[in-house]
């Protein structure tokens, strides 16, 4: 929240047609600037470029932290995946002293001096249950359950001009069914939950997925002496993260200042052929498409690899087909081979959960992404927008939230000049009275 100034108390404002008892069931909030929802990355990013314009706003957070998926939802051993001058936020670099792929903590402090430096203070513990936009005022009426401390909740309602959506692509997990698993027996658990391979020495564990996640999860696995065996049930790019000392992330986006997509992808494939050899052999099928161009078509990230695939050549992770069924203890195939397993671990994804809650379907498509592809998918109408569903990472929140700061500051200043001018002018009338 900027400053006391950001929003009031006011009277509940509503339809004739809702229910009278619900109408004073909540308190209602009159929020002067924009409602963000969501306190990660890309909701502080557009809280600084606010700050920087110096219109008030206020942040919605589910969770009691900022950057929630990254301090509850990760493994230990996570590091940034891309050199950090690609996922720092606007108007506050990485300190020097941090290394070229920051870890899990180091982001985590980053994140927490970026909120400090710009004095960005969140409300947390507060879920929005709903957020749509009032047609007869104009308004957006944003309905939350807050949590206290003693274990009681209350029902809070903003109403602002603007709201943005900043939950990003992550914020659901992702879980398939599988036949059968309820019969397996052994530990289950999302990839969210999975922090270290300690507690898995000595175990045979089933790694659902081969993106970055699922190849980390493995890897790590592989370090604490277990014994993984990764589902591979579809295609998927691998590439080195560095190819001579350089970022393989760095080297594409230099080819592309001068190359077309097509033979920057050619070159990233010739130069994974050279330093990982031919991934097919060991299971793992490539994409007709490449690399960038999927990416560009889907949003589907190569894995960039980190030692995985040197465990796959030695066969201390294994690859294995798509699951036909679990029983207790196994897991069938798909190629009919029968496998002993103690612990699965899907590494399976994630989703957006703005469905659920934004009652609205013209801006976001039914799986909670914008329909406008990047760079386009950042403003909506009626004051709606989104940043952080670029299918980008943490540079493309970056951009969306520079775009949508200053749009909304010039709104917002519009309005406050147009409002002085009406407030001045009615200031003369009375005067004119006397």
């Amino acid at each position: 929240m900027m400053h006391n100034s950001a929003c009031y108390n006011i009277p509940q404002m509503s339809n004739q047609s809702h229910d009278q008892n619900e109408l004073f069931s909540r308190r209602c909030v009159w929020v002067n600037g924009p409602v963000i929802v969501g306190a990660g990355p890309s909701g502080l990013a557009v809280g600084a470029g606010l700050k920087d314009q110096g219109v008030p706003f206020i942040i919605l957070e589910r969770a009691d932290c900022i950057a929630s998926l990254w301090q509850k939802r990760t493994y230990d051993r996570l590091k940034l995946h891309l050199p950090k001058q690609f996922c720092q936020l606007p108007n506050f670099p990485f300190p020097e002293d941090f290394p070229e792929y920051p870890s899990k903590n180091q982001f985590i402090k980053y994140l927490e001096s970026y909120a400090q430096h710009f004095d960005i203070n969140p409300k947390f513990n507060e879920t929005v249950q709903s957020a749509k936009y009032d047609e007869t005022f104009g308004l957006w009426r944003v309905r939350t359950i807050a949590a206290s401390g003693s274990g009681s909740a209350s029902e809070v309602e903003y109403i602002c001009r603007w709201l943005v959506v900043a939950t990003g692509e992550n914020s659901e997990k992702v879980v398939p069914e599988f036949e059968g698993l309820e019969e397996f027996g052994g530990h289950i658990m999302h990839a969210c939950d999975y922090r270290s391979g300690a507690a898995y020495r000595g175990k045979n564990v089933l790694v659902v997925g081969c993106g970055n996640s699922g190849m980390e999860v493995s890897l790590d696995l592989c370090n604490h002496d277990a014994s993984p065996s990764m589902v591979v049930r579809s295609s998927v790019h691998v590439l080195p993260r560095e190819i001579l000392g350089k970022s393989t992330f760095e080297l594409a986006i230099f080819l592309m200042k001068w190359l077309p997509l097509w033979l920057t992808d050619k070159i990233l494939l010739i130069l994974a052929w050279i330093f990982l050899g031919n991934i097919e052999k060991y299971g793992i099928k490539r994409p007709s498409t490449g690399p960038l161009q999927l990416k560009h078509n889907s949003g589907k990230t190569p894995v960039l690899d980190i030692g995985a695939f040197q465990k796959i050549r030695s066969g201390e992770i294994k690859v294995v087909p798509g699951i036909k069924r679990f029983s207790h203890g196994t897991v069938e195939l798909v190629n009919g081979q029968n496998l002993q397993i103690d612990s699965v671990i899907l590494a399976t994804g994630y989703r957006s959960n703005v469905p659920s809650w934004l009652k609205e379907n013209e801006f976001f498509s039914g799986d909670g992404i914008p329909r406008n592809p990047f760079p386009n998918g950042w403003k909506g109408k009626a004051g709606l927008y989104a940043v952080g569903f670029t299918r980008r990472g943490l540079s493309g929140a970056s951009l969306d939230a520079i775009g949508v700061s200053q749009d909304i500051a010039k709104s917002w200043k519009e309005e406050n000049k147009q409002k002085r001018k009406s407030i001045a002018a009615h200031h003369r009338r009375c005067i004119s009275h006397f």
